[in-house]
């Protein structure tokens, strides 16, 4: 049966801006308990400007990088239903393999594949056996481009890490979603003034369409945290990206 969320207390790992901001503003509109986690001090305190009308979300500074730094954020979180990780630090690694640095290889990789191993490493202690973790794997690990090779190797890894944790964590569930084109702040590092056009030639091969919008990608995260009966799965919301 669906879990409706009501009354939980919510983990949002990059909360404070794009897919993980839209889904910090649905969970509060469920009168969910939503803690906000982000490296900036000024993005999150930002976002909880934003989302007042719908709720106080609590705040908590941290690089998930770190592990000194995910033990003490749930020293402070205490007990939670579920955790969502959405950050990524991908400057820097959409490079052809020529020009790709080392150090922002290792910046990706460490935000999207080693601090998802660390939350699950202190977090799963604190989570409901009922709770869940979801991850944010993404399309580039089933349709790379030229300039790609770093994050489709970083999701088809964490897409591992997935499956692991959800035979080792169990009963307690691990899933991911993966994203197809997203408009969201990440295409300005990405792709900085040619965001628009790209974006809109994207559109024009999608079979919906057009690319996807934050909330798209928030409603995946609540299906997976809610469905009682999932787990080691990657739900694909990528508007048919995978089939053109």
């Amino acid at each position: 049966m669906g879990n409706s969320l009501e009354g939980q207390r919510i983990v949002v790992v990059g909360g404070g801006s794009g897919m993980g901001l839209a889904l910090s503003e649905q969970l509060l509109r469920r009168r969910c308990e939503v803690l906000i986690v982000g490296r900036s001090r000024e993005k999150i305190e930002a976002a909880r400007d934003r989302l007042r009308e719908f709720g106080e979300p609590l705040l908590h500074q941290a690089d998930v990088t770190c592990e000194a730094q995910v033990q003490r954020l749930f020293e402070a979180a205490g007990n939670v239903d579920h955790l969502v990780c959405t950050a990524a630090d991908v400057r820097g690694a959409y490079e052809l393999l020529p020009q790709l640095e080392l150090d922002a290889l290792d910046r990706a990789l460490r935000s999207k594949v080693v601090a998802p191993i660390l939350l699950a490493k202190h977090g799963a202690q604190r989570l409901s056996p009922n709770g869940s973790i979801t991850l944010t794997s993404g399309i580039a690990a089933y349709r790379p481009r030229p300039k790609g090779i770093a994050v489709a190797a970083i999701n088809a890894a964490l897409e591992g890490v997935v499956r692991a944790l959800a035979v080792e964590l169990a009963p307690l569930r691990v899933n991911a979603v993966s994203p197809g084109w997203v408009r969201t702040p990440i295409w300005n590092d990405v792709a900085g003034a040619d965001t628009e056009q790209l974006l809109a030639s994207m559109a024009e091969r999608l079979p919906v369409g057009r690319v996807g919008a934050a909330d798209d990608i928030a409603d995946a995260f609540l299906f997976l945290m809610g469905n009682g009966y999932t787990t080691g799965e990657i739900l694909h919301v990528e508007g048919g990206h995978r089939l053109v």
